[in-house]
């Protein structure tokens, strides 16, 4: 058993605790408080005048896809050869020796959900891996988490610059998307007539199949959209197919709050530590996040990495604070939030009894303190520095 003792605990769900002490067994926090009853014997880490958090959790990555020693071998990101591509897997690209991994731990980030990029109207699945381990099977907490899907400049420009692929409009996106989910919709119902019929049985398609669990609504739609026109289209199509979503990037939400608050999404805003290098980013500012948090709305931060080094996910959390997001809504959005919304809050996102011991130790407060430290990091229960 390990102790953590001395420390300024943050669980983010409840209130913070001076002096505070989280019991860690098997991996899995036992009891966060203070005078907790330990048992004889149990190893103590003295976190006297340190800031105690969880591991943070980073909802909309290419880590470990798009390599931090930026070439054409290390960079699987992005699948040209088909603008549909459900079938395909981020475990099946994730290199977890990658540097990125190590610079991430070393930030407090504990686990990201990560997957295929943006060029594809359909890109395939994102996992949901924590960042200490060396084979992706044993670091998956969960996968598939979403079905990656991209709207805008990034699948407009990726086929149709010679004006003989598609999509090379906007409509041509949406029109795509609509095709595969209409095909996938009616591939559902028959393979479930097929379970009560077995003459019913159609031939296998792999594009489909990989669709099944979006159009079941057992993970939802990720919606790469900037522009608010295509933030509108997303939901737009989600509200046709009666699928679940989430956006991503939202980089316009601020233009168009109401109409994001009346869907009730969640919004995973970034990366906005970047120049504004593309159309879609005339708009970035630090500000979204705070003005669609106040709008009700569960706002995670992200940083795209390698678009932004996943190691200062908490430093984009302090600009928003800069930027009139409320800091304790700052916290939530790089730890339950995103945890929450990607459906694997049962584990990580907060220290609570029950959850995986994913832990950070600061000396100073990462959101506010440009020269503060990570002086040790928890993954299942285990130090990574």
């Amino acid at each position: 058993m390990l102790l953590i003792k001395g420390g300024y605990v943050k669980p983010i769900v409840g209130e913070d605790i001076e002096n505070g002490e989280i019991l860690v067994d098997g991996g899995k926090i036992v009891a966060v408080g203070k005078n907790l009853d330990v048992p004889q014997g149990t190893e103590v880490y003295d976190a006297t005048g340190c800031m105690v958090t969880p591991g943070f959790v980073e909802a909309h990555c290419h880590i470990g896809i798009h390599e931090e020693a930026i070439r054409w071998e290390g960079n699987d990101t992005n699948e040209y050869s088909n603008p549909v591509t459900p079938e395909l897997r981020a475990i099946d690209g994730i290199n977890p020796r990658c540097e990125a991994f190590r610079l991430a731990i070393g930030g407090g980030v504990t686990t990201a959900v990560t997957g295929p990029g943006s060029a594809n109207v359909i890109g395939g699945t994102f996992a949901a891996i924590k960042l200490a381990g060396d084979c992706v099977d044993d670091m998956v907490i969960r996968q598939p988490v979403a079905m990656k899907i991209a709207f805008g400049e990034n699948p407009k420009g990726c086929y149709g610059n010679d004006g003989k692929k598609r999509p090379v409009t906007r409509m041509a996106v949406a029109a795509i998307l609509r095709d595969v989910l209409t095909r996938a919709k009616r591939y559902a119902a028959e393979v479930d007539a097929a379970e009560k019929d077995p003459s019913k049985t159609r031939p296998y398609d792999m594009q489909l199949e990989a669709m099944l669990p979006v159009v079941r609504r057992e993970i939802p739609l990720k919606a790469h959209a900037h522009r608010a026109d295509d933030i509108l289209t997303a939901l737009r199509i989600a509200r046709e197919f009666d699928v679940d979503i989430t956006l991503d990037h939202v980089t316009e939400g601020h233009l168009i709050v109401d109409h994001i608050a009346k869907a009730g999404k969640p919004v995973l805003i970034g990366p906005s530590f970047v120049a504004k290098s593309k159309y879609e980013l005339k708009d970035r500012t630090f500000a979204t996040a705070g003005i669609l948090d106040r709008a009700g709305l569960d706002v995670s931060l992200i940083t795209d990495a390698p678009v932004v080094p996943l190691y200062y996910l908490p430093l984009c959390a302090g600009l928003s604070v800069k930027a009139g997001m409320d800091e304790a809504e700052a916290w939530k959005a790089i730890t339950i939030n995103p945890a929450r919304a990607t459906g694997i809050d049962g584990r990580v996102g907060s220290l609570e009894p029950g959850k995986d011991a994913d832990i950070a130790i600061f000396e100073g407060n990462p959101l506010r303190d440009i020269c503060c430290k990570t002086k040790q990091v928890f993954v299942d229960g285990k130090p990574c520095l």
